[in-house]
């Protein structure tokens, strides 16, 4: 792990955010079981669950659960509709406060940052000193608690953030990364879901160490290129930088199942909602796209991609949606999806005033 010796990464995660928001807002909901997500119309709602109060959890709902079973779980929940709007605003001063404390931050969700405090403090405990401050701010500015890992790179830290759910503070110095890693289940290393969970079972790979341990050419066998890469995370091997400067030049967001899936219905709406959100970062950073991407990942683990470019630039939300739609009909009755994702690229600035013929579209 030399190659993370001198950096101090913090992973930081806000704590059921969506329905902690909900809380704050609604005091009276305090030490009750929230779920936010999709109406459940009394079982029989077909939506996901967004997140949910750790009292929910309790009952075993979880995020990504199908709002009918949260709701078979615990039919006395609170239930509530997503407010993204509101949880956007909230997200931003949390962002604004995380990027005081450093110039090397990166933002990956709506709740979730990476800062690179390497040239800021001088050691971990200096490091965990800093992590506490960041939590009081919040806290103290919003009223609400994230947990903070606290690690040699992004991989450990984004780990050791889930590792004292809620308001946790965890500390992995890179003396300790292989006996921090080593005894967690494989399906704690970033982008391991419960298929992959199942093969590496089969393949008696139960915990990281086992996986740390495991020959990388079987794992490449099985998995291509993500096995290679799983491989070194469970190592604690992780280069990537914590980057948000610089040029953008694609903006794209994924979604992985809880349940491999051919629903056409469940498809479309994955999909409307993935283009929403990219539409709404090219709007956050001015932008306006040329080139619509698509990905899907079947259940094999099979990954393809398709493009189309458009004869000029646009902003408008449809556009990325018919797009889309025109791409996913080649794969459409082939197998299950895994994942699907959508992306825009070939971005230019939006100057203020400026029209696309395509807004009209």
């Amino acid at each position: 792990m030399q190659e993370s010796m001198n950096r101090i990464i913090f992973h930081v995660d806000m704590d059921g955010f969506f329905s902690a928001v909900e809380v704050r807002e609604k005091p009276e909901l305090k030490g009750m079981p929230v779920v936010v997500g999709s109406d459940p119309k009394n079982g029989s709602g077909r939506g996901v669950v967004s997140t949910c109060s750790y009292e929910a959890r309790e009952y075993g709902i979880r995020s990504g659960m199908p709002i009918s079973k949260a709701y078979r779980l615990c039919p006395g929940a609170v239930f509530l509709p997503v407010n993204m709007k509101l949880y956007k605003e909230v997200s931003a001063r949390i962002m604004d406060i995380l990027r005081s404390f450093t110039n090397r931050f990166q933002q990956t969700s709506v709740d979730e940052a990476y800062l690179d405090v390497s040239g800021y403090v001088e050691d971990y405990e200096s490091a965990a000193e800093l992590a506490q401050s960041i939590k009081n701010e919040v806290v103290l500015k919003e009223g609400l608690t994230c947990s903070i890992g606290v690690a040699p790179n992004r991989v450990i830290a984004k780990i050791a953030s889930d590792f004292k759910k809620p308001d946790g503070l965890t500390v992995v110095m890179p003396m300790d990364v292989d006996s921090f890693l080593s005894p967690l289940p494989a399906a704690r290393i970033p982008g391991i879901g419960k298929k992959s969970v199942v093969i590496l079972k089969e393949m008696g790979i139960e915990m990281i160490g086992d996986l740390a341990a495991c020959d990388v050419q079987l794992l490449i066998e099985r998995f291509g290129k993500f096995g290679l890469a799983i491989h070194q995370m469970a190592k604690g091997i992780d280069l990537s930088e914590v980057r948000e400067r610089g040029e953008v030049k694609s903006i794209s967001k994924e979604d992985t199942f809880d349940e491999d899936t051919a629903d056409p219905e469940i498809i479309e709406k994955v999909l409307d909602s993935l283009a929403d959100d990219v539409y709404h970062s090219l709007v956050k950073k001015k932008f306006l796209f040329r080139t619509v991407t698509l990905k899907v990942r079947f259940e094999d683990f099979s990954t393809y991609t398709r493009s189309k470019t458009l004869g000029a630039c646009a902003s408008n939300p449809d556009v990325i949606k018919r797009t889309i739609r025109e791409l996913i009909r080649e794969f459409m009755g082939r197998n299950k999806f895994r994942l699907l994702g959508v992306g825009v690229s070939k971005l230019e600035k939006l100057d203020k005033g400026q029209m696309k013929i395509t807004d009209f579209l």
